[in-house]
């Protein structure tokens, strides 16, 4: 049998399967042996990367922390020797686009400003990465549809970082309105909110996505919609104010109030601040209520229903750890996540309708 060549090999592999064959890179894809846990680097080392996500992938068993990127050096040499991080796998911003190259990251994790969403998610997606993003998923809704283009037209996953999809306990109060085990929903009433006294945090600046509507303000929303299990149809009327007005400059808001309407002129009343501290939700339904304080709460969510006690208990960062595990293992068999980019997208169409709704003090509709 006569020797061939490599060239001859590609060739005749790509004649009988496709020209796809011809990049290098699909063809040390196609030998590479599928991994049993996928590599995520954090981008933006803050508080939740810091305090939270770094612990959970010390849990995690379909991921594990492979690399970080950020634009401090001495947290680079801290996170290198606090986790045994390679130098390959530390980056900068400037040499993120280097990370197409890295095939120890798989999925790249953006924990950023709202404000830098869009831009890093999409670049993510170039460099063949898989993408995870933190909530809110962005500022507008056409950054939203960017990067959800972005990652379909690169055949990368988007999910977003809603950990309370992944809960049990919001599982199972969803699993009471689905199959209607109290009835039909009557009327919700949910709030979520923390008193923060920064001033000079991304989240007291609006151009880098500040104000409680986008932070806390998604819980509220994300609330109303998982506990009446439907969409609203409208916002019937908002309102935004500040106490602080030397923190919350400009009209940037502090406080937001909102009722929603949902079909079956079903009503939701929602609230968020950055001026108190308030975390529960009231499901009324027709036959009896559904009460969560906190609902959305890192170390678990205490609930009671005609049914019984909603508290599965845990400590976190186990909530963290949940959502990485369930949407790696959904990359690794080639399936849709949880909470996709279209979910993140539905609440910033929200929250633009209660501004909207809030500026010019009329109904909004959806």
């Amino acid at each position: 049998m006569p020797l061939h060549s490599r060239r001859d090999i590609i060739k005749a592999l790509a004649m009988s399967s496709g020209a796809l064959l011809f990049q290098p890179n699909n063809l040390l894809a196609a030998t590479r042996r599928k991994k049993e846990k996928l590599g995520v680097a954090l981008v933006g080392l803050g508080y939740y990367s810091t305090d939270l996500l770094a612990p959970a992938l010390q849990q995690t068993k379909n991921c594990y922390l492979a690399g970080i990127v950020t634009g401090t050096p001495s947290k680079a040499e801290a996170w290198k020797k606090k986790y045994n991080l390679a130098d390959k796998n530390i980056y900068n911003y400037q040499q993120f686009g280097q990370l197409a190259n890295n095939h120890e990251i798989d999925i790249l994790y953006i924990v950023l400003p709202p404000s830098m969403h869009r831009e890093f998610v999409i670049r993510a997606a170039e460099a063949g990465k898989h993408v995870w993003c933190e909530k809110p998923m962005a500022m507008t809704v056409k950054e939203c549809q960017d990067m959800i283009e972005a990652c379909s037209k690169n055949k990368k996953s988007l999910a977003i970082g809603y950990r309370l999809q992944h809960e049990p306990n919001t599982q199972e109060y969803r699993k009471i309105i689905r199959e209607n085990k109290l009835g039909n929903v009557l009327a919700l009433n949910c709030a979520a909110g923390y008193r923060d006294d920064r001033t000079n945090h991304w989240k007291q600046i609006r151009n880098m996505g500040g104000g409680a509507l986008l932070d806390m303000g998604v819980y509220a929303i994300q609330g109303a919609r998982l506990g009446t299990g439907m969409e609203p149809v409208s916002v019937v009327s908002a309102k935004t104010s500040t106490t602080r007005p030397e923190i919350y400059t400009n009209g940037l808001e502090e406080t937001a109030i909102a009722q929603l309407e949902f079909p079956g002129g079903i009503m939701a009343n929602i609230k968020t601040s950055f001026g108190e501290n308030i975390n529960f939700m009231d499901i009324s339904c027709s036959r009896g209520k559904i009460s969560l304080a906190p609902y959305s709460g890192y170390d678990g969510i205490i609930g009671s229903s005609p049914l019984g006690k909603i508290n599965y208990s845990y400590k976190a960062p186990w909530q963290q750890a949940k959502q990485m595990d369930d949407d790696a293992l959904s990359i690794m068999q080639n399936k849709a996540v949880l909470v996709p980019g279209e979910e993140g997208l539905r609440d910033i169409r929200i929250v633009e309708a209660i501004k909207a709704s809030a500026s010019q003090q009329k109904s909004i509709h959806l």
